[in-house]
């Protein structure tokens, strides 16, 4: 005997991991990301340098904006990702 299917069921999207340690929503909805190249070689930065690493940009573009919603679906339910640093 064949299982009935469901009615109205949606398939779940896998969230690709990268993607969501990399951006997160902030409360207004804008999409944001952290500056890359503060993890080694920092000795040689100056001091204003290596404290603008710590700020977050927002992402332009439409189209950038458009791929990472795809990779990520659920962020805009879950607004804050918890592993990434606050937005200021």
């Amino acid at each position: 005997m064949a299982r009935k299917k469901k009615p109205g069921k949606k398939y779940k999207l896998k969230t690709h991991k990268a993607t969501a340690k990399r951006f997160r929503l902030t409360g207004t909805g804008k999409l944001v990301r952290t500056k890359g190249g503060k993890s080694h070689l920092r000795r040689r930065k100056s001091k204003r340098t290596k404290r603008q690493f710590s700020e977050m940009i927002e992402v332009k573009g439409k189209g950038y904006q458009k791929r990472i919603r795809r990779l990520a679906p659920y962020m805009k339910k879950h607004k804050a990702n918890p592993n990434a640093r606050t937005a200021k």
